[in-house]
């Protein structure tokens, strides 16, 4: 049984927690249940006690702080530019009222770098990246003044963390340069180190109910931005200490699973989800499960895309899911449902996120070699032997197009790497390396990569920084952001 978050008396906690440094920073019994509420994703409770509490207390300026975690949320659940754009608006009402308040509270400084981060945060999914750079800046200037004034209030490090990774990761780019010009600068190591730090001491602290939003944050940072090996074992230690009334906690730890071939696991975590109409809806959770379910080439899961795009009022993943679609109908070797479902990926949805720039690209190429789709599919779950069994039973000869050749050369790489036979994975890599750096694909790219990390693993850094250099030289492909900035990480971690 996971070990559950200890939930102090609410008078107890409001006693003990560095909360009353002004009246009008009153991080009261009623607005640590709100904050709970929000962080259970339980969003009508929590915002029927801010308006509570607003009635009572109007000068409150915890309030305002905690509208804006309703808002983030929000829009972190419901995908919706239409929406961000209606919300947008409550930013400079809140921090005018919180700019007012007592200067000498940690809060002062502290609300009014949240709100500015977690615009930004969502402002940067809809490619507002200057708007976001500025917020960015606004924030890291606002928390580092806090820490200088009040440097054991601990909950500054957790916005100073996530914005030491997400700059340190940002590729090269109009953002970078424009954060570069206000003089922010991020590294990746010691954001984590922060964070990891963090997470560790808040559980033995009067700062244990803030916990919760520290680990969503560190759980974004491990997966997404630092992609690291460790994502999956740490986000589920530290999850499991979080109430299982949480949908929160459900996220966070499919999320991981799914990212790290834990693909039953997410399967069995998204389908006991707590459900109900406490919860705030969210439809995402829906595509992770049938993504999970494809994953073992389960042409149920069209039931699960389906019921995203029912649920869904937002503008990201549907393109990813109508190619999701498109090929359960090519597994079920149904032509004519399969060119159906590409058409709606070309003609629906948004390409603010990855996923979604992806499948268009996908549907625009030709149509994926069955046994490389289902090597693909079975990797991404986990899958290792299974994608072997399938790729073994062809040969590089059966496979027509130069695009082919790369991909089944690929596959092989990433199944045998994963089972740990570095020989024979970098053999594989070479080949897709070499077949495939003329194309637009990211076959050859990834490859060098991949490379570069089992010549760091086997010590040998002087063929880790070649490989690494190649993938950086390799221009005009797919993810040649990521992939790029995957390897300068790896020129950084080896001193080259």
């Amino acid at each position: 049984m996971p070990l559950k978050i200890y939930r102090l008396p609410l008078f107890l906690l409001v006693v003990l927690l560095p909360f009353s440094a002004a009246a009008n920073f009153d991080f009261n019994a009623n607005c640590v249940k709100a904050y709970q509420s929000i962080f259970e994703l339980k969003l009508g409770t929590a915002k029927a006690l801010i308006a509570a509490e607003k009635k009572a207390r109007p000068q409150n300026s915890i309030v305002p702080l905690l509208e804006n975690y309703v808002d983030y949320f929000y829009l972190l659940t419901n995908e919706s530019k239409a929406e961000f754009e209606r919300l947008e608006a409550n930013k400079s009402s809140r921090l005018d009222q919180i700019s007012k308040d007592d200067k000498n509270s940690p809060y002062y400084l502290y609300a009014q770098a949240e709100i500015n981060l977690q615009w930004a945060l969502v402002r940067g999914r809809y490619g507002a990246y200057f708007a976001a750079s500025r917020e960015i800046n606004r924030a890291n200037g606002l928390l580092k003044d806090n820490q200088k004034k009040f440097p054991n209030f601990h909950l500054n490090t957790k916005g100073l963390g996530l914005i030491n990774v997400v700059i340190g990761a940002l590729p090269d780019g109009f953002m970078k340069s424009a954060l570069s010009t206000f003089g922010v600068k991020g590294d990746i190591q010691t954001g984590i180190s922060q964070l990891d730090k963090l997470a560790e001491e808040l559980p033995k602290s009067t700062y244990e109910p803030f916990y919760e939003e520290v680990i969503f944050y560190y759980a974004y940072i491990l997966s997404d931005v630092a992609k690291s090996p460790q994502a999956y074992p740490k986000i589920m230690k530290y999850t499991s200490r979080i109430a299982d009334s949480s949908l929160l906690k459900t996220y966070m730890q499919a999320y991981a699973c799914a990212r790290n071939g834990k693909n039953e696991q997410a399967i069995e975590i998204l389908e006991s989800r707590p459900k109900g109409n406490a919860y705030q809806p969210f439809a995402y959770l829906d595509y992770l499960l049938g993504v999970a379910r494809l994953n073992k080439l389960d042409v149920k899961a069209a039931a699960n895309f389906n019921q995203f795009l029912q649920v869904n009022k937002g503008n990201n993943y549907i393109k990813d899911t109508y190619l999701h679609l498109a090929w359960i109908s090519l597994l079920k070797d149904d032509t004519a449902d399969y060119k159906a479902f590409l058409n709606k990926v070309k003609s629906n949805g948004a390409t603010y996120v990855e996923k979604d720039k992806q499948a268009l690209n996908e549907a625009n190429a030709p149509t994926p070699h069955l046994v490389l789709l289902k090597a693909r599919l079975l990797y991404d779950g986990g899958y290792l032997t299974r994608a072997l069994e399938v790729l073994s039973a062809s040969k590089a000869d059966d496979f027509k197009t130069v695009k082919d050749k790369a991909e089944y050369a690929y596959r092989l790489g990433r199944v045998c790497d994963d089972l740990g036979k570095d020989d024979v994975a970098l053999a594989h890599y070479q080949t897709a390396f070499n077949t495939g750096k003329g194309l637009k694909y990211y076959y050859a790219a990834k490859s060098a990569v991949l490379m570069g990390n089992i010549y760091e693993k086997k010590k040998n850094l002087v063929q880790a920084k070649a490989y690494f250099n190649l993938a950086i030289g390799l221009k005009d492909h797919e993810y040649e952001n990521s992939i790029e900035n995957e390897a300068k990480q790896g020129l950084k971690r080896i001193g080259g």
